[in-house]
């Protein structure tokens, strides 16, 4: 009977060991993947000691107080890949190549280019006379051409016009805000020239009355 009762006690005590150390190594197997697994459920601690300095910025808190956001400067590893952004080669050769062409276009359309003003010729002339002081008056009106070969709307600010008989200027005429011509536009532009024969050269009211002559011809430049 005493023998059955020490083998038994035996046992009971070998099952013991057993569980307990089954149970220390549940928990030795629960610390390391608690070591290895994601830091960031773990609040923040801070471990102070001996040889320890608490973190000035936040006091130990683990938090950047709300008024100092502005104020406070990360420091990001080199290495980071944040610093290393994608594509920047691409962006950069796209930039470049719509800075390009947008300065070519601007330089193609904007580029002044001449503008051809051609003299069509007289397209009516009015003449009258004055027999007590022997002047002829002429009404020339002329024609002219012009195109616009820019891009852009021009303005004909002025035109200065002068009529000469035999070196002698006998008429002039100036006109101001004349037109506005559209780009690639071409547009005939008529002015008078109002003139007087006269003084030195009042020979040519006898001429110009003479009767035995039905067709009297002068010649002027413009």
């Amino acid at each position: 009977m005493g023998k059955s009762h020490s083998h038994f006690a035996k046992q009971k005590d070998e099952t013991k060991d057993a569980l307990t150390t089954a149970a220390e190594c549940r928990d030795s197997q629960s610390e390391e993947e608690g070591k290895h697994g994601d830091v960031s459920q773990f609040p923040y601690v801070e471990f102070t000691g001996r040889d320890s300095v608490t973190c000035p910025t936040c006091q130990g808190t683990g938090r950047i107080p709300r008024g100092q956001e502005n104020q406070l400067v990360a420091l990001i590893p080199y290495s980071d890949q944040r610093l290393r952004p994608s594509r920047t080669k691409l962006y950069v050769t796209i930039s470049v190549a719509l800075c390009l062409l947008l300065s070519g276009l601007a330089v193609f359309f904007l580029f002044p280019r001449s503008i051809d003003v051609t003299y069509v010729g007289v397209k009516s002339a009015y003449v009258s006379y004055d027999p007590d002081r022997r002047i002829v008056y002429l009404n020339i009106t002329n024609t002219l051409n012009i195109t616009n070969n820019n891009y852009y709307a021009i303005s004909m600010t002025n035109i200065t016009a002068q009529v000469q008989f035999s070196k002698t200027v006998i008429g002039k005429a100036k006109y101001n805000n004349v037109t506005v011509i559209i780009p690639l536009d071409e547009r005939q532009i008529d002015y008078t020239v109002p003139t007087s024969i006269a003084d030195e050269l009042s020979y040519m009211f006898d001429y110009c009355t003479l009767p035995t002559i039905k067709v009297h011809n002068i010649v002027v430049m413009m």
